[in-house]
C-alpha cells in the first residue's frame, strides 16, 4: 500500500522508499526509512498535503510524494503468515511483517538483443521462455519469481533494446516500464564480447538515477578472445556493481542476485550516482532546464530532473508529453528550445547527436583505462562461416536447401511416430467400443472426441519436427543471416529486410509472427508485413496438408509440401508488391540489424523450445479443438428423428432373415459366399442410412446451404463444412473430416483409416451423385483454399491488437475471396486441360 492511501489516524510501517536523487535523499533524512512507523494525523482542508507523525514529530507531505513511499498496514500484516502471530497485531508483529514485505525485491532485466538476458531469466527462474539469437524475440515483458537467501525476487524480463529513445516500440516500452513501475533494482545484462555498444544503454540508465547492477554476461567469450578487462575498476568509475556471468551455464547467476540484495539494502559501497559529463555547453543547458523542472515538486519527485532535461534536449516526444502535464509546461519548453538552439549553433549538429557522441566518448575513455584487446588477432568463426552462408552465389542455395530439408524431414521423419499414434488412437476407439453399451455417450466419445481430437493429435510429431528446425535457425543466429540475405529481394517487393523474420516465424504460428512485426520501426512496414503473414503456412495447416498430400500425392509428398509452402511465399511476394504500390507508398526505413555471432545451441534449449510449442499444440487439442469437435459431432448427431427415404432398419432385418433362410438351405461351400454377400449389402444399407442422416442433420443443412458456393471448386458439402469450422483453428478442418467422413460401422480391426474413407467418398444429393468426391485436382484445390483463406480466430485477435479492426476486416475478406478465386481457377482450368 502507498503512504498516500492511508486514512486519518491509520498507521503503517515503511517497507520501501521510491523516488530519485534529491527527493529520495531529503525524504530519508527526515526519517522516512524502512521499518519506521508512520501515522496519519490529518489532511489539509483541500485534502493535500497530508500531515504525518514519524519518530515523534510531525511532517507534511504532498500526496504525490507520499505515493512514492510504500507501507504495510495491520490489515496487510494479517495476511502475511508469521509463526509468532497469535491474534492481536502488536507493533512488533507489524514491524516483523514490514520486514517480510521489505524482502520482496522487484527486479527488471534490461539489455541489448542477443546479450543473453532471456537466458539469464530462464536459468534464474526455471522458466522456459524462448531464446532466439536475433533482435526482437522478446516483444512483451515476462514475469517470474525467484527465491534466494530469504528474499523474494519478482523478476521482469523486458524486451531487448539498444537504447531508451522512442525509436521503436520496445525502447518506449522499456523506458515507460522503468519510469512507471520503478523497479527496486535494474539488472543491465551486457554482452562482454561487445562492450562499447552495450554500454551505451548503461549510460542512459545512469542518467535515469536508478539502482543498477551490470551483469557482464558471456564473460567466457571475452576470456577466449584473450582480452583483459579490469571490470572492478570500471565498476568504481560507473558507481555500478559489475558481476561476471555465463548465463547459458548458470555461472555467476547466484552471485548476481546476492549483489541485488546488497544494492537493494544499500549495503554495497560501490553504488553511487555519477553524472556523465557532456561538456561545458551541454552541461550548462542541462542545468538551466533542470532548475525549472525542480520548481515542480511533483514532476521532479517522479523522475530524475537531469534525465528529463537530457531527454528534452534530445527533442524526445515522450519527454515533451510528460512535461505537458506540468503547470510550468510553457516555461520548461521555452528554456529547452532556447538551449537546443544554442547547442546546435555551437556544434553545427543536431543536439541528440552531440549527446550521443558524448556518451560514446565517455564509454571510450572508460574502456581505454580498463579494457585491452588480445595482442593476437584471431579470425572469428562467425567470419569464416559467413564467407559461405552470406555469399552472393552460395547464400540462396544454402537457404533454399535448408528450407527443403526442413519440409522433407517434417513429412518423412514424422510418418513413423505418426503411425504409432494413429494405432494408439484406433486402439482406444476399439477399447471403448468393446466396453461401452450403445448410446449417445459412446458415439460422442468414439466419433466426436476420439474421431475429432485423435484425428489431429496424430500430427504432433510433424509439428515438433517443424518447430525444431525453426528453433535451430533462431538459436544459431542463422535467422538474422537469412534476413540479411533476403533484404535486397524483400526491398524489391516492397518489404523491409527485417520483415523476413516475422514471415519465417509465421511458418510456426501466425500469432507470434504478428507480434514480432513490432521490431519494424516504420508503422507502414509493420502493417504491410501483417497483411501477408497469413500466406505463411503455419503449423496448424500442416495436419491438413499431410492428410491430403499423404492420401492423394504419396509418391511426391515432399515436393508437394514444399510446393504449397512456396505458393504461399509467391502470393506473399505478389501482394506485397500490390499493397506497397497502393496502400503503403511511404519512405523506406533504413535496414539496421545486428548480425550476432554464431552460437552452437544446446540440445536442451532447442528441444525445450520445440516441446514448449508442442505443449501449446496439445493445449489447443484440449481446448478449442475438443470443443469444436464436440459441437460438430452434436450438429451431425442431431436431430435424432430423421425422416428417411427408406425404412433402412426394416430392410436390414429383411436381409438378415433372408440370409438365415439361404444359409439353412445352402451347402457348406456356398455358405461363406452367401454370408459375405449379405454383410456387404447390410454395410451398404447402413452407410446409405448414415449418409442420409448426416445430410438431414443440422451440420448437413449448414453444409448444403453453403455447398453451392463451393461446388465450382470441386468441394462437396462435407468439405465446405470442414472449411467453415477451420475458422476456429485450422487443425479443426481435419477433426471435422474425422467426424463427418466416419462410416459408422465401428472402429474395430477392419475399420478404414480416414485416408481410405476420403479416397472412397462419393457425392450424394443432386450434385454429381455417385462420383468420387476427391480427385488429385480436387485435393489440390482443397490444399490451395486451406493455404489462403480466412486466418484463424487467434490471428484475427492478434491483428486487431497490433493494427486495428479495419485492417483486420480487410485481411479476412481479401484472403477468403482470393482463396475462392485461385481454387476456382485451378480446378476449372485443370478440368479443361485434363
Amino acid at each position: 500500500m502507498k503512504l498516500s492511501e492511508l486514512t486519518d489516524n491509520q498507521e503503517g510501517i515503511i517497507t520501501k522508499v521510491l523516488g530519485h536523487g534529491a527527493f529520495r535523499k531529503r525524504i530519508t533524512e527526515m526519517g522516512f526509512v524502512k521499518g519506521k512507523k508512520v501515522t496519519v494525523i490529518k489532511n489539509a482542508p483541500l485534502k493535500d498535503p497530508v500531515e504525518y507523525e514519524i519518530m515523534g514529530y510531525e511532517v507534511s507531505l504532498r500526496r504525490s510524494e507520499a505515493a512514492l513511499i510504500e507501507v504495510i498496514t495491520q490489515k496487510e500484516a494479517n495476511s502475511i503468515k508469521l509463526s509468532d502471530f497469535e491474534g492481536t497485531i502488536s507493533d512488533e508483529v507489524l514491524k516483523t511483517s514490514a520486514k517480510e514485505k521489505g524482502k520482496k525485491i522487484n527486479v527488471a532485466l534490461v539489455g541489448n538483443p542477443n546479450a543473453g538476458k532471456t537466458t539469464l531469466f530462464n536459468h534464474a527462474s526455471g522458466s522456459k521462455e524462448h531464446v532466439g539469437n536475433y533482435s526482437g524475440v522478446t516483444v512483451d515483458s515476462k514475469q517470474a519469481r525467484v527465491k534466494q537467501n530469504g528474499y523474494q525476487f519478482d523478476v521482469t524480463d523486458l524486451p531487448g533494446t539498444y537504447s531508451l529513445t522512442a525509436y521503436t516500440p520496445e525502447e518506449l516500452f522499456v523506458r515507460k516500464y522503468i519510469m512507471n513501475e520503478s523497479p527496486d533494482v535494474v539488472i543491465n545484462v551486457v554482452d562482454a564480447s561487445n562492450l562499447e555498444r552495450n554500454l551505451y544503454l548503461t549510460t542512459q540508465l545512469i542518467d535515469m538515477d536508478i539502482k543498477v547492477i551490470l551483469a557482464l554476461n558471456m564473460y567466457d567469450e571475452l576470456e577466449k578472445k584473450g582480452a583483459t578487462f579490469n571490470y572492478k575498476e570500471l565498476s568504481k568509475m560507473l558507481g555500478i556493481p559489475i558481476v561476471p556471468t555465463v548465463s547459458s551455464k548458470g555461472k555467476g547467476v547466484k552471485e548476481l542476485f546476492d549483489k541485488a540484495i546488497e544494492v537493494y539494502e544499500d549495503r554495497d559501497p560501490i553504488v553511487r550516482h555519477i553524472h556523465i559529463n557532456y561538456g561545458k555547453i551541454v552541461e550548462t543547458a542541462i542545468s538551466k532546464i533542470q532548475t525549472v523542472i525542480k520548481k515542480d515538486r511533483k514532476l521532479s519527485s517522479s523522475m530524475s530532473p537531469r534525465y528529463l532535461s537530457i531527454k528534452l534536449l534530445e527533442d524526445d516526444e515522450s519527454a515533451r508529453h510528460i512535461i505537458h502535464e506540468s503547470d510550468l509546461h510553457f516555461e520548461i519548453k521555452s528554456v529547452a528550445k532556447e538551449q537546443i538552439a544554442k547547442i546546435e549553433k555551437e556544434f553545427g549538429e543536431v543536439c541528440e547527436t552531440v549527446i550521443t557522441d558524448a556518451k560514446y566518448g565517455f564509454i571510450d575513455g572508460a574502456l581505454k583505462e580498463t579494457y585491452k584487446e588480445s595482442p593476437i588477432k584471431r579470425r572469428r568463426n562467425t567470419t569464416l562461416i559467413d564467407t559461405f552462408i552470406t555469399h552472393k552465389l552460395f547464400g540462396f542455395p544454402i537457404f533454399l536447401s535448408f528450407m527443403f530439408l526442413t519440409f522433407y524431414a517434417t513429412f518423412n521423419l514424422g510418418e513413423y511416430p505418426m503411425s504409432w499414434i494413429e494405432m494408439g488412437v484406433e486402439g482406444l476407439s476399439n477399447l471403448i467400443d468393446n466396453l461401452m453399451a450403445e448410446g449417445p455417450l459412446k458415439d460422442l466419445l468414439i466419433d466426436g472426441i476420439i474421431g475429432g481430437v485423435g484425428g489431429v493429435i496424430v500430427f504432433l510429431p510433424n509439428i515438433l519436427i517443424l518447430f525444431f528446425f525453426i528453433s535451430f535457425m533462431e538459436d544459431t543466429g542463422y535467422m538474422a543471416r537469412a534476413a540479411f540475405i533476403m533484404d535486397k529481394l524483400m526491398h524489391k517487393i516492397g518489404l523491409h529486410g527485417k520483415s523476413f523474420i516475422p514471415l519465417v516465424m509465421g511458418f510456426g504460428c501466425n500469432v507470434p509472427a504478428m507480434m514480432a512485426t513490432r521490431t519494424l520501426e516504420n508503422r507502414s512496414d509493420r502493417i504491410l508485413t501483417m497483411m501477408i503473414i497469413p500466406f505463411m503456412s503455419c503449423s496448424a495447416r500442416l495436419p491438413v496438408y499431410i492428410l491430403i498430400i499423404g492420401t492423394f500425392f504419396p509418391e511426391n509428398a515432399s515436393v508437394m509440401l514444399f510446393g504449397i509452402y512456396m505458393l504461399g511465399i509467391a502470393l506473399a511476394v505478389l501482394f506485397a508488391k500490390i499493397f506497397k504500390a497502393s496502400f503503403f507508398k511511404s519512405k523506406d526505413a533504413p535496414f539496421v540489424m545486428e548480425l550476432p555471432p554464431y552460437r552452437i545451441p544446446t540440445l536442451k534449449a532447442t528441444t525445450r523450445h520445440m516441446w514448449s510449442k508442442g505443449v501449446q499444440y496439445l493445449k489447443k487439442m484440449g481446448g478449442v479443438i475438443l470443443v469444436a469437435s464436440v459441437i460438430i459431432w452434436a450438429l451431425g448427431y442431431f436431430p435424432l428423428d430423421v425422416d428417411y427415404s427408406k425404412d433402412y432398419n426394416n430392410l436390414i432385418a429383411q436381409n438378415e432373415a433372408n440370409t438365415k433362410v439361404k444359409l439353412e438351405n445352402a451347402n457348406e461351400v456356398d455358405k461363406g459366399f452367401i454370408q459375405q454377400q449379405s454383410d456387404a449389402e447390410i454395410a451398404t444399407l447402413r452407410n446409405d442410412m448414415l449418409e442420409e442422416k448426416q445430410e438431414n442433420s443440422y451440420i448437413g443443412r449448414i453444409g448444403h446451404f453453403i455447398a453451392p458456393a463451393m461446388h465450382p471448386l470441386g468441394f462437396d458439402w462435407k468439405m465446405s463444412v470442414s472449411m467453415l469450422t477451420g475458422i476456429a483453428a485450422k487443425e479443426v478442418v481435419v477433426s471435422t473430416m474425422g467426424v463427418l467422413y466416419q462410416e459408422g460401422e465401428g472402429s474395430d480391426e477392419t475399420s478404414e483409416s480416414l485416408r481410405s474413407k476420403l479416397r472412397e467418398q462419393e457425392f450424394t444429393g443432386s450434385h454429381r451423385t455417385g462420383e468420387k468426391v476427391f480427385s488429385a485436382l480436387t485435393a489440390l484445390s482443397f490444399l490451395i483454399f486451406t493455404l489462403i483463406y480466412f486466418p484463424c480466430v487467434a490471428v484475427v485477435a492478434a491483428l486487431v491488437k497490433e493494427a486495428n479492426w479495419k485492417w483486420t476486416a480487410f485481411v479476412v475478406f481479401y484472403t477468403t475471396g482470393l482463396a475462392w478465386l485461385v481454387s476456382f481457377i485451378v480446378y476449372q482450368v485443370g478440368n479443361l486441360i485434363i
